[in-house]
């Protein structure tokens, strides 16, 4: 343990500054993946709806279609396991709103109902870390389902819709499967090798290198992740292991890095080549373990509930809000409630002005384009479709960007039963987005994480111990190479976790001082030890034992 004593820090920044937020980034590596993906997934079902004059059932056939969104990076194996289980959660939720709107016409109850589910699809998206779109798309399914005229003898033939297009997105996101199998694993990897490079061109030292660090060692267990998440073994993910192997020990020992060559090899794994070979020394080569996740599904639960609590008072709020200003719309509200919560308040802060400006410049784009989709309804189709594509090019770069494609959209898909009055449509989209942001906002500095503090707390005792077990074994005469790996592994995902939860703290009000002193001699200690692990398993240029013994010391 270290023996460094329990120093408070100063208590988190209060402040929710502005700047920054809009921010453009660069895009991701695999935007047009989702892009065309949604377009496959939604335009031949609407197309076929509009042929057979059924376009006001599109609304069930988007809430299949819109699972195309998911799990593009994960490989395929995985992704087909995890896709299903989106589609199933697609079909529950929207099975409990159209039941519930059958059932009552009472729009208290269904603002209470669309909240229940929201916090529910919050936490499981969440806990099972299921990736973008996250809970949002989940959310406004189920929620614009509550508020549509409904009949119990209707329902069982939506449900079949739902999930016939359920199916069809499942196919589309599948299909690259048949060209390139290991895509999602290479990219995971070129990912891990470019974050590595990053860091290494820092020298572990200089402005910004915790964050290129912290990057890095989150790219690299991504990349194990992805790995792992298919047990078949195969050359190719074999050699991609090796390859994330360079990309640790180069987080490790920064100086000793290639920079250069880390990026020669993400780039190949981007092309349609073989993957390089990364030699390593035989006995590294043969211990590659991997890393499992760090916490279990049912363990990552307990952190979540002041983020369910958050999202069940807050969507609901933001409804009851919306249903007092007489709006039509409250599930309008309570969806953009549910998509502002993030890990802390700082986040949730950043992604309710990104949703605000997002949404009301989209509003207006809106305002410029519903004459062309009033042409007929394949001009609406063809105009959902193209929005669709743009959200999802352009939301990597900055949500409120994506947002400005995806409100049009959302407002393009009302017309699908008929058309509206587009100035009162407009009108109740914007009050319903303020009013959603604002209550949504109050409801996560109403609803605090106390327990945020103690995470980090264990999460240092674990960084701790994996340390003092990783020394102790460096300080033996013959450790065991199996041993050494697994201890590096075990130090790096404990590193990783520990700037994650310290991290997420940060962002949070109202709670004790966190130790952020401790936290950070924790991290050097560690990764000086990590660095000693890897000269003594061959990975690094060895450079003596007083070296070693002195990176190894907390």
């Amino acid at each position: 343990m270290s023996s460094v004593p329990p120093t408070p820090a100063s208590p988190p920044a209060r402040r929710l500054p502005l700047a920054g937020v809009l921010r453009l980034g660069r895009p991701a590596d695999i935007w047009f993946k989702p892009a065309l993906s949604v377009v496959a997934a939604v335009a031949p079902p609407n197309l076929t709806l509009l042929a057979l004059g059924r376009l006001d059932l599109a609304m069930y056939a988007m809430a299949g279609s819109l699972c195309a969104l998911y799990t593009h990076n994960r490989p395929y194996a995985a992704r087909a396991a995890a896709l299903l289980w989106v589609v199933l959660g697609m079909l529950r939720g929207l099975a409990v709103a159209l039941v519930a709107a059958s059932l009552t016409g009472s729009a208290v109850a269904l603002v209470t109902v669309g909240a229940l589910l929201a916090a529910a699809q919050k936490v499981l998206c969440d806990a099972t870390r299921v990736g973008p779109p996250g809970n949002v798309v989940l959310t406004f399914v189920s929620s614009a389902s509550l508020f549509v005229p409904q009949t119990l003898d209707r329902v069982p033939g939506h449900l079949a819709l739902a999930a016939a297009t359920g199916v069809w997105a499942w196919l589309v996101c599948m299909a690259p499967a048949l060209v390139r199998p290991h895509g999602p694993e290479r990219r995971a990897t070129a990912s891990a090798l470019r974050a590595a490079a990053a860091y290494a061109e820092t020298g572990g030292a200089g402005e910004g290198h915790a964050r290129a660090r912290a990057a890095g060692y989150a790219a690299v267990q991504a990349a194990w992740q992805s790995l792992l998440s298919t047990r078949a073994p195969s050359r190719t993910r074999r050699a991609l292991e090796r390859l994330v192997v360079r990309a640790e020990v180069a987080l490790a020992a920064p100086a000793d890095a290639d920079a250069g060559r880390l990026r020669a090899w993400a780039r190949s794994l981007c092309s349609t080549g073989p993957v390089p070979q990364a030699g390593l020394p035989p006995a590294a080569a043969d211990e590659l373990l991997g890393v499992e996740s760090s916490r279990s599904y049912w363990a990552r639960l307990g952190p979540l509930t002041p983020l369910a609590a958050r999202t069940a008072l807050g969507c609901a709020l933001a409804g009851y809000a919306s249903l007092a200003l007489g709006i039509g719309r409250p599930y309008w509200a309570l969806v953009t409630a549910a998509s502002v919560y993030q890990a802390n308040i700082a986040l949730t802060w950043n992604r309710a002005v990104q949703r605000v400006v997002g949404n009301v410049v989209g509003v207006l784009v809106f305002a410029a384009v519903v004459p062309l989709a009033h042409l007929g309804g394949a001009a609406l189709v063809l105009c959902c479709v193209a929005f669709g594509f743009a959200a999802e090019a352009l939301i990597s770069r900055n949500y409120w960007l994506g947002s400005v494609c995806v409100t049009p959209m959302a407002l393009l898909i009302t017309e699908f039963a008929g058309r509206q009055r587009p100035g009162e449509l407009m009108t109740e989209r914007v009050v319903d987005t303020v009013v959603g942001a604002l209550v949504g906002f109050v409801a996560a500095l109403a609803v605090t994480d106390r327990r945020a503090g103690d995470r980090v707390e264990r999460a240092l005792t674990a960084a701790d111990r994996a340390r003092e077990h990783a020394a102790r074994l460096l300080a033996g005469p013959d450790p065991g190479a199996a041993a050494l790996e697994s201890a590096r592994r075990r130090l790096a995902v404990a590193l990783a976790d520990l700037r994650a939860t310290a991290d997420a703290a940060a962002g949070e009000w109202r709670q004790r001082a966190l130790p952020q002193e401790r936290v950070v001699l924790a991290e050097r200690s560690g990764h000086r030890t990590l660095a000693a692990t890897a000269r003594r398993q061959g990975l690094l240029p060895d450079r003596g034992p007083d070296t070693e013994t002195e990176d190894a010391r907390p």
